[in-house]
């Protein structure tokens, strides 16, 4: 059924937080964009629907369901990939509000929802181990709250089926205006299962390092996963997460039991209407310093490193390749090199590179090209998955891979799967990682390892030591 997006701004700012708490909170599908607790420029969505797109990489299949009360959904299977039927949807949404489209920030409502890192298995290699979680989950919103940071409005966007006169918006009736209390404090302490402990996962690195010594990848992206029981409310857990560690890309998005919840700082891809195309790779990682004297010692050895350094040229060189194949030829460049960004536990090597796309190229094409991105995986990219599976002896699942929008009007901003938390009914897992190079030292990898996973870990209240 077709349907229009219609608009209505609020008479005053609310807090992203209280407004999640009092409309979205009770939502078994919904979602939370966060440009950050202390954003002053940028974006934030909020918001909820019933429809739904979810993939299954080992059947090959995309289901769309549609909630129709609370105990069932009509649902359609179809053999397809998860980028096949997003161009598809994409191309119907633009066609059905063509006209009708309700400006509100930079997302003209389409699709929220994460791309796991095995989906990429549709385009470049049957993944080994199979994920627990959907490999790709797409929600349609139906309602959705937009923050603009800097000219401090809120704006509320409603999905109308066709035919419909009026717009009740009475789902915004009541919305607080006050300031967020604190999340509620941890009353439960649990402890952290490492799938690989730190003499195994020493002895993946030393395996890395010989296939790399046999030229059959550069870099390699090895990652763990910490896995942690107990019952956790996604919620909870995210608003400890923001306001702990920060990100111009955090996020919550819970789909029927389960739930993602991310402080990325990296983003993936971002591609406007006109096609224009941005990712921006993060390698190279070190703590905060615990002075100011000591902090700058660390962020000066993290931009000296030739390690470091030399392991972001190689994600710049393998993602100048996945945009070459869609943009202009050309038009790619990077725009910015090994430059410092520092976040509350850590200082990241960041680069950024550009393209245009070219004609008849779609943003979802972009997407396609360049996933996993190639800061997960290593290069060559192929080969690099390849081994990945063999050494991590597991599924990586939405880790590692791709979480955000996808607009009605061509653009895409999607964020990176890294220091996220995935919650499911069983417990938590977090994903942790670092690129191998020859010149890694394990040690140092390692506790690059549980630097990453320490506030993640912190946020569900785990211990940070491993049990095996």
């Amino acid at each position: 059924m077709e349907s229009s997006l219609r608009s209505r701004e609020l008479s005053s700012w609310v807090d992203p937080e209280i407004a999640y708490l009092a409309v979205f909170a009770s939502s078994p599908r919904a979602f939370w964009l966060d440009s950050g607790v202390h954003a002053s420029t940028g974006f934030s969505y909020l918001g909820d629907g019933a429809e739904l797109l979810t993939a299954s990489v080992i059947e090959g299949t995309v289901t769309r369901s549609t909630r129709i009360a609370t105990s069932r959904d009509a649902t359609q299977t179809t053999h397809s990939t998860i980028f096949d039927a997003l161009r598809a949807e994409l191309a119907a949404e633009r066609t059905d509000t063509a006209g009708t489209l309700a400006p509100a920030g930079e997302f003209t409502a389409g699709w929220v929802g994460w791309i796991g890192y095995e989906a990429g298995a549709h385009t470049n290699r049957t993944p080994a181990h199979p994920s627990r979680y959907p490999d790709a989950a797409f929600l349609r919103p139906a309602r959705m709250l937009v923050f603009d940071h800097a000219a401090r409005t809120v704006t509320a966007v409603e999905r109308r089926d066709a035919g419909a006169t009026t717009s009740s918006f009475d789902w915004l009736a009541g919305l607080p205006d006050q300031t967020p209390v604190a999340p509620p404090a941890l009353t439960e302490f649990h402890s952290a299962r490492w799938r690989h402990p730190a003499p195994t996962y020493a002895a993946l690195i030393a395996e890395a390092q010989a296939e790399i010594r046999r030229g059959n990848a550069y870099q390699l992206c090895l990652t763990n996963e910490v896995r942690v029981d107990g019952h956790f409310d996604p919620l909870d857990v995210y608003r400890r997460l923001r306001h702990a560690s920060p990100s111009h890309h955090g996020g919550l998005i819970v789909i029927d039991g389960t739930a993602l919840v991310s402080s990325s700082p990296e983003q993936f891809l971002r591609v406007t209407p006109d096609g224009t195309v941005t990712t921006r790779p993060i390698k190279g990682t070190r703590p905060r310093g615990t002075t100011p004297e000591h902090d700058a010692q660390l962020e000066s050895e993290l931009l000296g490193s030739d390690k470091e350094r030399a392991e972001n040229l190689m994600i710049v060189d393998l993602m100048r390749n996945d945009l070459g194949r869609v943009a202009i030829t050309g038009s790619v460049a990077v725009t910015q090199l090994l430059s410092v960004e520092s976040y509350a536990q850590v200082h990241q090597l960041v680069s950024t590179v550009t393209a245009r796309l070219a004609d008849g190229v779609s943003a979802i094409d972009a997407v396609e090209s360049a996933f996993p991105a190639g800061s997960m995986t290593g290069a060559p990219k192929i080969s690099a998955m390849t081994i990945l599976d063999r050494l991590e002896a597991g599924s990586r699942g939405i880790y590692s891979g791709a979480f955000g929008y996808l607009g009605a009007d061509g653009a895409v901003d999607l964020a990176m799967v890294i220091r996220s938390i995935v919650i499911d009914a069983d417990g938590a897992s977090v994903g942790t990682g670092g690129g191998i190079t020859a010149l890694s030292v394990a040690g140092e990898e390692i506790e690059e390892t549980h630097v990453k996973a320490a506030a993640l870990l912190a946020a569900l209240g785990a211990a940070e030591q491993e049990v095996g």
